[in-house]
């Protein structure tokens, strides 16, 4: 194995919980870098909670193999990173396997359930009720991440299921130390969070009195959940005791969810998208994910220019990025759906040819406006929250895990008895062709609503291989910005030649069509910004363009951790750093 990186969603960061600080390692690495990996000679995971990284890591140390870490990570995460972690929602995850040599996807968006119709979200006058369509119980598709979980351990893992649930369900039943940012973002949320009465009891004491940095948070009713998930593995939440609790809450508040459509739910093994960019294949998930296909398309695209000879951060290299992402972004509103249920042209959109039509409409001197490429309107607001995880074991297998809820903290629901919130993933469909969702993101009818259909998803989970060996794999939170900061990882790493460190450290533009705004993290020079606004550009600088890349890695003999100062408490752990007891 030459290289190996796996860009997750964390930040290295001191041990928050239980565990001591002084068992981490300090990170070694060539002095001339400005940023630096975390270093390990026995597997790495890297993930946007400190502590759930812990908890993969120790797996590791226990003879687990990166699935195994993958499934505890993944559980853990469901408690202490209730926003985005979960059991409640669903995602994407790539699997390399060393052994064999095979990369395989698996499937476990979330589902439209079976009374689902295309004019669910629509009111009296014909308009889409963005309300209903994010923060109602009818918000909620079919939860996925159990089902997925446990797929992945049955094809892959190693070591039993119970052990791999039981640190989630003892972390949830003790209760653990709340992180500053947590302690912070329940109380930015409180009003939409306390909506709900079941949310409001479950993440504040009582009377809505917020957790304060530094309390313990207990989750007992989410204990007797994960211990239901542990002992017996799927079957009580698609069909016994959770799944119930989950009916119950939909029947008394109007929600679609019901048992035939939990017991209908199948997570899916699909066939990755496979593509090359300078030499290297990239490996990243399939329709109905639109972020394997527009990484490829913007790359397809970028290879037609001299993307290395561009000095990083100048205006014509953003402006470069930002004309592709304009042209991807609005083929991703016209093209992208649930394969299953709409024939996505995939092979044409990724196509040599098509990239090269693309390519020559690209006028380096201006910005093209995006109603000259194709109409659309503006957006409303943005939320961007998901968590991305990625682990790598001694064997080399390699695991990119992207999971969420869509929303910080998904539609708000939380499941009485039960202790965990549900996704808000419907809006993720198109409510009415030509109004954009939460995420400001067009769709067209490959995206209506349709009962047992998975929506479209901008998670991007990608492997990068080298010869044939896994070089790199990256992943972030993000909404639609995580396909541009995926293209930007790739160029940063392959183009520039940075470490995963400071590829993940440097500023991020993003474009995507509608609205026809450049975003420019703060960090790029004032004349690079005059300089594109001199092209057509209208720019704007928010606080932070709102995704975060983790990274582990395998090179020269020693793993890599490097991690996105973006988000709080997150962070790389190692075997050796964690008591395998």
């Amino acid at each position: 194995m030459r290289y190996l990186v796996i860009l997750a969603a964390a930040v290295f960061v001191a041990c928050v919980g239980a565990q001591p600080a002084s068992t981490i390692r300090p990170a070694i690495a060539p002095q001339q870098s400005v940023h630096h990996p975390v270093y390990s000679k026995t597997g790495m995971v890297a993930s946007q909670e400190m502590t759930a990284s812990r908890i993969g890591a120790r797996i590791l140390a226990e003879g687990g193999n990166a699935i195994d870490a993958a499934v505890a990570t993944a559980f853990a995460l469901a408690v202490v990173l209730p926003r985005a972690g979960n059991i409640g929602g669903g995602g994407f995850m790539l699997y390399y396997d060393a052994e064999s040599g095979e990369s395989i996807a698996i499937d476990y968006r979330e589902i439209a359930p079976l009374t689902a119709h295309r004019d669910m979200f629509l009111d009296a006058e014909g308009n889409a009720d963005p309300v209903v369509s994010r923060f109602s119980h009818k918000s909620a598709g079919i939860p996925g991440t159990v089902a997925g979980l446990w797929l992945a351990h049955q094809e892959h893992g190693r070591l039993p299921w119970k052990r791999l649930v039981q640190p989630a369900v003892d972390l949830a039943r003790e209760g653990y130390i709340l992180p500053k940012g947590s302690a912070d973002l329940l109380v930015e949320y409180k009003e939409r969070l306390c909506k709900f009465q079941t949310t409001c009891e479950y993440f504040f004491k009582e009377g809505g009195e917020p957790y304060d940095f530094g309390d313990r948070f207990v989750q007992a009713d989410l204990a007797h959940t994960l211990q239901l998930i542990a002992d017996n593995g799927p079957d009580p939440f698609y069909r016994g005791e959770i799944a119930d609790k989950i009916v119950a809450e939909m029947q008394a508040h109007g929600g679609l969810i019901d048992k035939a459509s939990l017991a209908a739910y199948e997570a899916v093994l699909r066939e990755p998208m496979r593509g090359h960019y300078r030499g290297y294949e990239i490996v990243s998930m399939p329709p109905p994910s639109s972020g394997g296909v527009h990484i490829l398309q913007i790359l397809n695209i970028l290879e037609h220019f001299p993307v290395a000879e561009m000095e990083w951060g100048s205006a014509d290299q953003i402006h470069l990025l930002a004309e592709v992402m304009r042209l991807a972004f609005a083929d991703r509103s016209k093209h992208l759906g649930d394969p299953d249920f709409y024939p996505v042209p995939v092979d044409w959109l990724v196509s040599e040819d098509y990239a090269a039509e693309l390519a020559a409409s690209i006028d380096m001197t201006k910005a093209r406006p995006s109603s000259d490429v194709s109409p659309g309107v503006a957006p409303p607001d943005e939320s961007p929250d998901t968590t991305h995880f990625g682990i790598i074991d001694t064997e080399g297998n390699v695991v990119s895990n992207t999971y969420t809820l869509n929303l910080n903290f998904g539609s708000g629901v939380s499941v009485a008895g039960a202790g965990f919130l549900l996704n808000n993933e419907m809006d993720d469909f198109v409510s009415k062709p030509g109004v954009p969702n939460a995420y400001g993101l067009l769709g067209d009818e490959a995206n209506a609503v349709e009962a047992r259909k998975r929506p479209l998803s901008s998670m991007s989970p990608v492997i990068v291989f080298d010869d044939g060996e896994p070089w790199f794999a990256t992943g972030s939170p993000g909404g639609p910005r995580i396909i541009s900061t995926m293209v930007q990882m790739i160029v940063n790493i392959i183009d520039h030649g940075m470490n995963i460190a400071e590829a993940t450290h440097r500023p991020r533009m993003h474009h995507q069509w509608y609205p026809d705004v450049l975003l420019l993290e703060r960090g790029y020079s004032p004349d690079t910004r005059r300089l594109l606004e001199a092209r057509g550009h209208k720019v704007v600088t928010p606080n932070s363009i709102w995704t975060s890349a983790q990274s582990v890695a395998f090179r020269d003999g020693l793993y890599q951790g490097a991690a996105d100062p973006r988000r709080q408490h997150a962070g790389s752990a190692a075997p050796e750093t964690v008591n395998a007891d």
